[in-house]
């Protein structure tokens, strides 16, 4: 198996279009990885220059210590499962697993061995004799993922491979590739826009936007320690709220106040925000951080009074949505809380788990 390093790799496309801005960054060995992002973001151009089915603009791609930018897609030793999973329609599952083998002319007794291996870690020995027409999604894409399965490849590339299933499947195919990553233990580099499946599959996350790393890290930081506002607001479902609003000083602490002077914040002096006095900063919370009574495990609140505008029940909870200003702001409570459209009600902001961004570069200062 093999690490993947990334040496300040750029891809600029005619008409000086940057798919991919001087990308640095390490993936283990035996690593998964995820790049996540937003759609155009430069994703599934860096999966490309993986596969060598991009070329590279500029930097230095290694695969095990070995510089590939030059080297052909069929001498890089790796396998892409895509979303369309590109099966061949006339053959049976077992002819599309063995196909690539046939044709690097492997003898027909291992062909045979490593595609009923291969079909019974996919636990697909049933589908053997099936053409992909008589199959379902999730069956075609196991099929899919045995034919990159049975090359035993130095890394695997996975281009959303679960966008076209529906979203029951998706859950299982989700808990399948996990599984296969710990049978396997192989090097596996991950693309999809879906933030559940980066944050469930990955062992560290690349968040991409406009084609620069926002940052690479594991998801429990990701979520948890954002570098700025871009990754604050992508990761997370229902999104981080935010608003805009001022730090000031007097002689004992540091205050935040929003724009509309709703939310007000006592804080300690300390030099990251005595940086920020009298500019514009973000205030961010996630909405599992608002809750509808205090709750004695947590410390410190701030109350914020607000008028409900709309609700959504999921099941085992229930979306709350209200305005600060022009701010749309969303609240996950329990379903059992006793929540009345256009009632006004108290909220309670725990004020442990609240984030400050700087508005100018959007970065994060606590």
């Amino acid at each position: 198996m093999a690490g993947i390093k990334f040496n300040k790799i750029s891809k600029i496309y005619d008409r000086d279009v940057t798919a991919v801005n001087k990308a640095e960054f390490e993936i283990k060995d035996k690593e998964f990885v995820v790049l996540v992002g937003p759609s155009g973001c430069g994703k599934s151009t860096l999966l490309r220059m993986i596969a060598g089915l991009e070329e590279i603009s500029s930097g230095e791609l290694f695969i095990d210590d070995k510089l590939v930018n030059d080297l052909p897609p069929k001498d890089r030793d790796i396998s892409i499962v895509f979303q369309n999973y590109a099966l061949y329609p006339h053959m049976t599952a077992y002819e599309n697993l063995a196909f690539g083998m046939k044709i690097r002319k492997i003898k027909k007794k291992e062909i045979h061995t490593k595609v009923i291996e291969t079909a019974k870690i996919l636990e697909i020995e049933d589908l053997l004799n099936r053409k992909p027409r008589a199959m379902s999604g999730g069956q075609r894409q196991r099929i899919a993922i045995g034919r990159a399965i049975v090359r035993n490849p130095k890394v695997f590339l996975f281009d959303e491979p679960l966008s076209n299933l529906d979203a029951k499947l998706r859950v299982q195919m989700r808990i399948e590739i996990a599984k296969l990553h710990k049978k396997l233990q192989t090097t596996i580099v991950y693309v999809t826009h879906d933030q559940i499946e980066a944050m469930t599959l990955g062992d560290r996350i690349v968040v991409l936007n406009k084609g620069e790393i926002q940052q690479f890290d594991t998801p429990e930081n990701i979520y948890n320690k954002p570098n700025n506002l871009f990754v604050a607001r992508f990761i997370g479902a229902p999104p981080m709220n935010t608003i805009d609003g001022k730090f000031t000083k007097n002689n004992t602490e540091i205050e935040f106040l929003d724009n509309s002077k709703t939310i007000t914040v006592n804080l300690p002096l300390n030099d990251k925000f005595n940086k920020f006095i009298d500019k514009e900063v973000v205030f961010g919370i996630r909405p599992e951080d608002i809750y509808i009574k205090q709750n004695e495990n947590i410390k410190n609140y701030i109350t914020v009074c607000c008028k409900i505008e709309f609700t959504e029940k999921t099941g085992p909870e229930i979306y709350v949505y209200f305005q600060i200003a022009n701010n749309q702001f969303i609240a996950r409570l329990e379903v059992s809380a006793n929540i009345i459209k256009g009632k006004k009600i108290d909220l309670y902001f725990d004020t442990d788990k609240i984030f400050f961004f700087n508005k100018e570069s959007e970065k994060i200062i606590n």
